[in-house]
């Protein structure tokens, strides 16, 4: 039996047709969600927004978006499947966002989130964000105050070493190896930071519920391995 190739882990646009799977994301993710409108605005009429998708064959298993505001990009969402975290999605989808910062000209990175997140927070400090201010009351769900976190300057020879070691440290990651139910087997070892971190936002309408990539999905191999190697980001 010839092999399969390896699966692979796609970081791309946002379209309107991935907006359920955003849906089912968010419900799993937030306690606090958009409208079901929201996104569709967001990517038909907000020029300053750019929404990105981590996609495993035709499943998405994470999403994260930013507003570019002149020289300043600002995270607006962030979140991964739960199945899928502690698998480096969400670190994909950080770079992905940081290097279209850069290559649209912003100096620097923003976001808020909650102090409560704490793995979301540590995600943002091995990135480079930095506490340096206060949203007093800023999350309607719970009246929590919001952290500001914003990098250094995204040229600034800091943050490009930094990003590139911590590149190459994603690329080197382990296989993610699957389940009998096409899911990732639960990584060993301490947590790795790749859960939610949101804007504020008021509730969501329904959305359908997750679906899990079909037996023999492109790119699975005849092991179940997910090979890093395999990662691709399309142009965004």
């Amino acid at each position: 039996m010839v092999a399969r190739p390896p699966v692979m882990i796609v970081v791309e646009r946002m379209k309107v047709e991935d907006l359920p799977a955003i849906h089912v994301i968010e419900r799993e993710s937030f306690s606090a969600i958009w409208p079901a409108h929201a996104y569709q605005h967001e990517l038909e009429q907000n020029r300053s927004a750019h929404y990105i998708v981590a996609r495993w064959g035709d499943e998405i298993v994470g999403f994260a978006g930013m507003w570019l505001l002149v020289d300043e990009a600002h995270v607006t969402t962030f979140a991964t499947r739960g199945a899928w975290r502690r698998h480096g999605i969400g670190e994909r989808l950080l770079l992905a966002l940081l290097d279209l910062a850069a290559a649209r000209g912003a100096h620097e990175a923003t976001l808020e989130v909650r102090p409560s997140n704490v793995p979301a927070r540590r995600l943002y400090e091995k990135y480079g964000f930095k506490v340096v201010g206060l949203r007093p009351r800023y999350y309607s769900d719970n009246n929590e105050d919001a952290l500001i976190m914003t990098t250094d300057a995204l040229e600034g020879r800091s943050m490009r070493e930094r990003i590139a070691a911590l590149r190459a440290a994603v690329a080197a990651r382990p296989d993610i190896e699957l389940g009998p139910d096409r899911l990732p087997v639960a990584a060993d070892g301490p947590a790795q930071a790749d859960g939610p971190a949101q804007a504020d936002g008021p509730a969501q309408a329904d959305g359908p519920a997750p679906s899990q990539p079909a037996e023999g999905s492109p790119g699975a191999d005849e092991t179940g391995i997910i090979r890093p190697s395999s990662v691709t980001r399309r142009p965004l």
